[in-house]
């Protein structure tokens, strides 16, 4: 497995991710098990999670998917071989959300001791928080880094105008910036990322990890009516995508997949991995037939022609 710089960082990871937000929900501890073992004996060896997952499933508190990943790396004896990415700042009970620094000291303990581990490959700020100043945040991932807590710092969900900021804040207090941006990205949803953040990241040699990489799952060919969208607990955020625009892009994906007897997901996530400033795209699994799929995305080579005819039907 061809492995890829993350960035400025020492961390160099494979061209594909694996999604943890499943661990605990649509994945129970053994399938989830079954899941990782699979991604780990195929090369790939990023893995990214946040202290949030799964807590929007009843019963659930938050946790859970740090905690799975956690339990399978001590298992396994295999912490030193994998990438370890989680986030802070999304909500996880009364008071315990954003991005102040106490609060981000006390979260990172919670992570470790779900990790199990003593440090974090990559600490992602998960959502902006307009009413912590970004001098506090940094100050915080700082000092973390100094501990040896964290690794890296990064940051999901950012504008251009706010990854500026925190550029500008990093090279004013003279310490650690934010080297890797987790953005929004796919065939279907371009816009976000190509207007103006992914030119800011490949100027300033940000790496960029890229989320929903699969539109919740639209891209995957598997939603093409709305009587399809009960086919998972998922479905619902699949319906906005049901457009003109969508179904041309599952046409493209269509035509291109079957001139390489491959899966509309597979050409897709090619599709991520192969565009400029990318460094990986993540996706999910909840089967080990799912993640030979993931295996598979990474070994498809598109060509000129295929990146043309999917750029001209996504075009924004």
């Amino acid at each position: 497995m061809q492995l890829r710089r993350l960035g400025r960082t020492d961390l160099s990871i494979a061209p594909m991710v694996l999604g943890g937000n499943v661990f605990g929900w649509t994945a129970d501890k053994k399938a989830s098990f079954a899941v990782l073992d699979r991604f780990a004996e195929a090369g790939l060896n990023a893995v990214d999670t946040a202290d949030a997952y799964s807590s929007w499933v009843p019963g659930n508190k938050g946790g859970e998917s740090e905690t799975i990943i956690g339990e399978w790396m001590k298992a396994r004896g295999n912490r030193s071989r994998i990438v370890v990415i989680t986030k802070v700042g999304s909500p996880m009970g009364h008071g315990k959300e954003g991005l102040k620094a106490r609060y981000i000291e006390e979260a990172v303990e919670a992570s470790l001791k779900r990790l199990q581990t003593d440090a974090i490959d990559l600490y992602l700020a998960h959502w902006p928080d307009m009413a912590t100043p970004l001098d506090e945040t940094l100050g915080a991932f700082q000092r973390l880094i100094e501990k040896g807590k964290i690794r890296w710092c990064g940051a999901s969900n950012l504008t251009v105008e706010l990854l500026e900021a925190a550029i500008s804040a990093a090279k004013a207090r003279g310490g650690p910036r934010y080297e890797v941006l987790q953005p929004e990205y796919n065939l279907a949803d371009r816009k976000g990322f190509e207007s103006g953040l992914a030119d800011l990241c490949i100027r300033e040699e940000i790496g960029v990890i890229t989320y929903f990489s699969l539109a919740k799952g639209f891209l995957s060919g598997k939603y093409r009516s709305e009587a399809d969208l009960a086919k998972s607990p998922r479905g619902g955020g699949v319906k906005d995508y049901l457009n003109p625009r969508g179904f041309r892009i599952l046409d493209a994906l269509d035509k291109v997949a079957a001139e390489h007897k491959a899966k509309p997901a597979e050409v897709a996530l090619a599709w991520v991995m192969a565009r400029p400033g990318v460094t990986a795209p993540i996706a999910s699994a909840t089967s080990v037939e799912q993640v030979d799929s993931l295996v598979r995305a990474t070994e498809l080579k598109l060509t000129q022609a295929d990146m043309e005819a999917l750029d001209k039907a996504s075009a924004p």
